[in-house]
Formats: C-alpha cells, sequence, structure tokens
C-alpha cells in the first residue's frame, strides 16, 4: 500500500528514438518559496509556472490553514494574498505535508518565531524522516517542538512568543535547515546569522531579497555566512517559477541512454548551487548543449539539447558537489550503469535520509537488475556495462521514494529486458506529467 493511495506499479520497456520537446514541471523548491513568502508578505504575490505536484499543493493547503488566501488561476497560475511577517493564524487542524521534507521543514520555520501552536504529519515515508535537523535550531529562537522517538512525525511545534536571533552553522549541508532558520529569523529582532561550510542551493536567499528582506551573503574564512535583518515588510512580488533542473534529469538522461535520441527541454534552471549533475555529465562526455542562456524570475536558465552519448566514461564524482546534486544521485547511477568503467560518487551520506535510503534502494535495484554495486555508509559506486549493458528484467522497490521510481522508469528505456517498479504513485508528488511526458517522446511505460 502506498503513502499516497493504492500502490501503482509500472513497467519500463525499451523502446524507440527519443524526439520531441519536453516540457518539464515548474521548479519544487522555487514553488514551495514563493508559497510561503507570497503569505509573509502584505498584499497580493502572483506565481506564474507553479509546479502542481502534491508536494506543493500541500504547502498551499499550509499557507490556507495559517490564514493566508491562495488561488488558482489556471495552469500553473496562483495568487497569495499575504498576512505579513508575523501575521500567521493557528491552524484548526492537523498539517499534513504528505511526502514533502521542503514543505514541511519550511513551513516550520516560517511559524516557528510567531506565539502559535500546529502540529504536522505526513506520510509514511515522511513520518520516518528525522526533524531534529531542523527542530534544534529552531528551539534556539524560543520554538519547542514535542515529536515521536528520535525527533519524528507527527510533531507539534509551538512558536516562540518572544523570539531571539540566532547565530548557527549548519552541522551538514542542508537547504532545507538553512531556509527554515532564515524563515524564522524574519520575526525575530535583530540579526539572524547562518553558517554554511559549503553552499547549498540558493533559491531561499535570491528570494527574499525578492520579496525586500535585508540580507547579505559574504564568503569568510567560516563559510558562506548570511545575515538577515529581522522583521521587515515584505513585498508581495511576481514569480515566474524556472523549470525544475531536479525534474529535466529524467528526460535528459533517458535521451543520452536510448539510441538514436535528440530532445530539447526548455527553460531549466541554471543555477550554480543546483547544476551539478549537468556538470558530472558533461565529464562523462555527455552531449548536452546550454542554448539560449537567460535570466528568468531572477533565475538563470538555458535551454538544453540532449542527444544519444554511447561514449560516456565512468568518472569521480567530487564529494563538494553533493549539495548541488543531493536529488540527482539516483539517476545519475542509473547513467552510470550505462557509462562504460566505474564511477563512484562519495559524500552522498544525505542520501540514507531523504524519501528512502536512497543509497541502499539503488543499489538493491541495479543489483537485481543485473549491475555490479559497492557502498558504504557515504559512497555508492557503479561498475558500468556500456550501452545497452543492463540486463534488467527486475522489479524494483521504491520505497515511497518517486525519484527512485522514475530512475529505474528511465532504466527501463534502455535495458535488455524490461524494468518494473513496485509503485509509481509517488511521482505526483514532484512530476505529476512524467508518463505522458515521457512516453509523449517516445518512451514506453505502462501501468503495471
Amino acid at each position: 500500500m502506498s503513502g499516497h493511495g493504492e500502490a501503482q506499479a509500472m513497467i519500463s520497456a525499451a523502446c524507440g528514438p527519443l524526439t520531441g520537446t519536453a516540457d518539464v514541471p515548474g521548479d519544487k523548491s522555487i514553488s514551495h518559496r514563493a508559497l510561503i513568502l507570497g503569505a509573509m508578505a502584505v498584499g497580493e504575490t502572483r506565481v506564474t509556472g507553479l509546479l502542481e505536484g502534491q508536494d506543493v499543493l500541500d504547502t498551499a493547503r499550509a499557507m490556507q490553514a495559517f490564514g493566508a488566501t491562495v488561488t488558482r488561476h489556471g495552469q500553473g497560475e496562483w495568487s497569495v494574498q499575504g498576512v505579513g511577517v508575523g501575521g500567521f493564524s493557528e491552524p484548526s487542524d492537523l498539517i499534513d505535508c504528505g511526502n514533502s521534507g521542503t514543505g514541511v521543514r519550511l513551513i516550520m520555520g516560517s511559524m516557528a518565531t510567531t506565539p502559535i501552536t500546529a502540529t504536522f504529519t505526513g506520510d509514511a515515508s515522511l513520518r520516518k524522516r528525522p526533524m531534529g535537523r531542523v527542530t534544534d535550531p529552531l528551539s534556539l529562537f524560543g520554538a519547542r517542538a514535542y515529536g515521536r522517538q528520535g525527533g519524528r512525525l507527527p510533531m507539534t511545534v509551538v512558536g516562540a512568543a518572544n523570539p531571539v536571533p540566532v547565530r548557527y552553522a549548519l552541522p551538514v549541508p542542508s537547504a532545507q535547515v538553512k531556509s527554515a532558520i532564515l524563515l524564522a529569523g524574519l520575526n525575530a529582532p535583530g540579526e539572524t546569522v547562518v553558517i554554511e561550510r559549503e553552499a547549498t542551493r540558493d533559491h531561499s536567499e535570491r528570494m527574499l531579497a525578492g520579496f525586500g528582506a535585508q540580507l547579505q551573503v559574504e564568503k569568510t574564512a567560516e563559510g558562506h555566512v548570511i545575515t538577515l535583518l529581522g522583521r521587515p515588510e515584505l513585498r508581495p512580488q511576481t514569480v515566474a517559477v524556472p523549470r525544475d533542473p531536479s525534474s529535466a534529469a529524467f528526460p535528459v538522461c533517458a535521451a543520452l541512454l536510448v539510441p538514436g535520441s535528440d530532445i530539447l527541454v526548455p527553460g531549466v534552471s541554471q543555477n550554480l548551487t543546483r547544476n551539478g549533475l549537468y556538470l558530472t555529465l558533461a565529464e562523462m562526455g555527455a552531449l548536452i548543449e546550454f542554448q539560449n542562456p537567460r535570466e528568468e524570475g531572477g533565475e538563470p536558465v538555458a535551454d538544453l539539447r540532449v542527444r544519444f552519448s554511447p561514449d560516456m566514461k565512468g568518472i569521480e564524482v567530487p564529494p563538494e558537489r553533493a549539495p548541488s546534486m543531493i536529488d540527482e544521485y539516483p539517476v545519475l547511477s542509473v547513467v552510470a550503469a550505462f557509462a562504460s568503467g566505474i564511477t563512484t560518487m562519495r559524500g552522498v551520506k544525505e542520501l540514507r535520509v531523504k524519501e528512502s535510503d536512497r543509497i541502499d534502494a539503488m543499489a538493491r535495484g541495479l543489483e537485481a537488475c543485473g549491475a555490479r554495486i559497492e557502498e558504504d555508509p557515504d559512497t555508492l559506486i557503479v561498475h558500468g556495462m556500456g550501452p545497452g549493458g543492463l540486463p534488467g528484467g527486475a522489479t524494483c522497490a521504491t520505497h515511497l521514494d518517486h525519484r527512485i521510481a522514475m530512475s529505474f522508469l528511465v532504466a527501463g528505456m534502455a535495458a535488455k529486458r524490461e524494468i518494473a517498479v513496485d509503485d509509481g504513485s509517488p511521482i505526483t508528488t514532484s512530476f505529476p506529467i512524467f508518463e505522458g511526458l515521457m512516453n509523449g517522446l517516445g518512451a514506453a511505460i505502462r501501468q503495471g
């Protein structure tokens, strides 16, 4: 049984060339932040290109529960009538964040310095994920959190009545934790400071500045130091959400693996804190052209032309690249299985506390498909089998993880035998049009 309803098996078979244009959905990270900051601004924020996956829809409902007015006007067209920094009202019911670790952690941060109480829950996968990494720093503001053993959902957060500003050095790279602290700092007096040794995705910093927050980012001996002045009046904005590079990874990687493929993926975010996969693919020998570079909604974007790449080689992926591609390692491991030589991914222990233990899930599934895999707590090593070399023929467990499901369906497009996943229903959380988009390019994905 899926955490999203009935489990839905899916099967992917070898297909002919993928061709055409892949219009992938809007960026999930930016969509979450646009709704939350819109709710904390004074006035109406308009959002275009919003991802209408389940994760983002859950965040929209949460903002309504805290008193904002959130309205859908058409496909990807939304408005948020905000209540101002510190203006959240206490929700009358549970806040259900579904499968979204980003959603729940950012929402906790946004309400942690307002004197209200909220109880958060989620699906079976989200209820297994640790929340202490965000509730611990939020407690420094004066918030209190009461959850299940191990700091897990369901969890009640009691916002600070008299918040104090915080200076916090992130123990591990995490854009979610950084963003939660910055959102909490909005309603704390004085300066809240976040220090990160390794840069993580900077969508929150960009968007906070766009909404009128006073924010400064410096590179020092300590690392990246982000200083936010509390209690601004955020100005409503018009936010154009670029297309999600994490979602684009699936048609991009599929086109690299399927002989004869040649596709265009327009308007993909090229934010330097999100482009690690594309740097890695280029180093492996992928045929990707970045066309028409431009800026949309404060984010750099480009159109990607992607062609079948039979000469890709395994490489060692630098561990310091992990923060910029943490969600893309599952599909990279699939690409590695079809490359020549060994691909080594180090510094990836964060994958063990995502929607699932992604290292274990990919290792077991690729092994079932005939690949040779090595792993340790912080490393995944894939022995490539060359173009078309993966035997396939397995049913892979997704563990309620959308990226695991899509990665194995991509593998099935180029393997010798079809590959099935036990439950593809979580794909709707981030990429609800995945099956239709891929089949429209020429894939052969069907319900099991």
